[in-house]
């Protein structure tokens, strides 16, 4: 008998990652993700585990990968610009010619029962992860005076979430880049906060 076809695991994993993206976590199945993958079944389970360990793994890289800018952005001095940079980046990645529509999550979101509804925990508890991110950041916000007193970050951190998930689902149905960076502009300007004023550059030194 020959030996076993070789593979490069990591390779393996940015082909599930494209095929989970398009067909979504049901909507792939595992002849699917042999196929793109360049590997056997067997190969597939004794690398990765089963089908819902895999899809954890294409998650972790998918934020990784694709969702590397999150933490840059909420890093801004101004709570208005994270945001900013927060949906820009977003939308980037919900209509990046180079991957499938949409997002990752929200198009795998849709699961039944039986072995889904783990999927569909994981990915509940990815959202509420995310949110409490937001919800940090406006309490930073909040603290530092930029959040006028009175308004919740917890309100805040779910309208921005929302808008996000409803800026993938429109990717998901041909919205372009353009379209979804009108929508979060709209949604800057439902923030309770003003546009930071930039210091004025130094003159010269003589």
């Amino acid at each position: 008998m020959g030996r076993p076809k070789e593979f490069d695991p990591d390779t393996a994993l940015c082909a599930a990652l494209q095929v989970f993206w398009k067909h979504g976590y049901e909507g792939a199945s595992l002849s699917d993700l042999t196929e793109a993958m360049g590997i056997t079944r067997p190969s597939l389970y004794a690398t990765y585990g089963n089908k819902e360990e895999l899809f954890r793994k294409v998650l972790d890289r998918y934020e990784e990968s694709h969702l590397c800018f999150v933490a840059d952005a909420l890093a801004e001095r101004s709570v208005l610009r994270a945001i900013e940079r927060l949906l820009d980046g977003y939308a980037q990645v919900l209509t990046d010619p180079m991957h499938p529509p949409g997002c990752l999550g929200v198009n795998s979101a849709v699961c039944g029962g039986g072995e889904s509804a783990a999927i569909r925990k994981e990915l509940i508890a990815r959202r509420s992860l995310s949110e409490a991110t937001l919800r940090e950041r406006f309490e930073r916000a909040s603290a530092e005076g930029e959040l006028p007193a009175g308004e919740d970050p917890a309100d805040w951190a779910r309208f921005v979430m929302s808008v996000g998930l409803g800026m993938a689902v429109k990717a998901t149905s041909g919205a372009r880049r353009d379209e979804l960076e009108k929508v979060g502009a709209m949604a800057l300007r439902a923030l309770p906060v003003a546009a930071p004023i930039e210091a004025p550059a130094l003159a010269a030194q003589a």
